[in-house]
């Protein structure tokens, strides 16, 4: 039996070690791209489709290593700036984002 848990054991810590930091990455992207679709929301259009921004950001996200970073970037720079602050300092990444 003892010759069984020693392999299993590196087995699961192989697999979390490559599947763990997978989930972290995507967790990251999604809140990336709720707050960033959030922000556009509250600061230009009332009526602006998160729902559909978020998944429109999170599949192009996961398709394209340019959008995630673009994500993370804009999410970034508007965290605490105004409204007004966030559109003249972080239209060039947050516009692969959003319109």
């Amino acid at each position: 039996m003892r010759k069984l848990v020693v392999p299993f054991v590196f087995f699961v810590a192989a697999v979390l070690a490559i599947v763990g930091p997978m989930s972290c990455d995507s967790i990251d992207t999604a809140f990336d791209c709720e707050s960033v679709c959030s922000r556009y929301r509250d600061c230009y259009d009332t009526n602006y489709d998160v729902g559909a921004c978020r998944a429109n950001c999170r599949a192009r996200a996961a398709d394209d290593s340019s959008v995630k970073t673009a994500a993370d970037v804009c999410e970034a720079c508007i965290d605490d700036m105004s409204c007004a602050s966030a559109t003249f300092n972080c239209a060039s990444s947050c516009g692969a984002i959003v319109p």
